[in-house]
């Protein structure tokens, strides 16, 4: 890591062990993605109380290159748990982990589309003032598009029930459109049309 990792308790007593438990998990996420720029991790207890329990919180924040970020908040009841503070570190990380594996294959170019690498959608909803619109695929999951992802400067053509063929990416918020191509004009049969009979 350029920077070192910044580690910071609150309302919990900074034992070795838990100091030790998290710098080893850290480590276990530069095995994972060795390009993390750095890590902060903050572990929280609030102030016990009868309505809210003793709730342990964990936030790590780890930065990669290309504006990548992996942010992760998890809490745990510290009263319904054995080893709680344990329990909630490995689950943490363990979420990091998978997020930091998806971000260093997508950037080694190793993650293949979701479905298809070239696939049939109808558009289903369009905010032609906000530049983007969703549309459904052939196994009617909703997936979202913005103008830049139209070919051929064709966002504006596009109506409610266009045929389009696209290539599905895992962006920041879920599954997005890109390279979308008008295929079918509604009023036209289409094979999604044509599928369901």
């Amino acid at each position: 890591m350029e920077i070192p990792l910044e580690l910071t308790f609150r309302g919990l007593d900074r034992t070795e062990e838990r100091e030790g438990l998290i710098r080893d998990k850290v480590a276990k996420l530069e095995q994972v993605c060795d390009t993390i720029t750095s890590c902060r991790v903050t572990v929280e207890q609030a102030q016990e109380s009868q309505q809210t329990g003793n709730p342990l919180a964990l936030r790590i924040e780890v930065r990669v290159p290309r504006h990548n970020e992996v942010l992760i908040n998890q809490k745990m009841d510290a009263d319904e748990a054995a080893d709680p503070f344990g329990r909630l570190v490995r689950s943490a990380f363990e979420a990091a982990q998978r997020k930091l594996r998806e971000i260093t294959e997508r950037q080694r170019g190793e993650v293949k589309p979701t479905v298809s690498p070239d696939q049939l959608g109808l558009v289903t909803k369009l905010f032609v003032e906000r530049d983007y619109g969703f549309l459904e695929t052939m196994d009617r999951r909703e997936v979202f598009f913005h103008r830049n992802a139209v070919l051929n400067n064709d966002f504006d053509r596009l109506t409610v029930g266009t045929g389009v063929r696209f290539v599905e990416e895992e962006g920041e918020k879920g599954p997005q459109a890109s390279s979308v191509l008008i295929v079918d004009k509604p009023g036209v049969s289409t094979p999604k049309a044509e599928a369901e009979g």
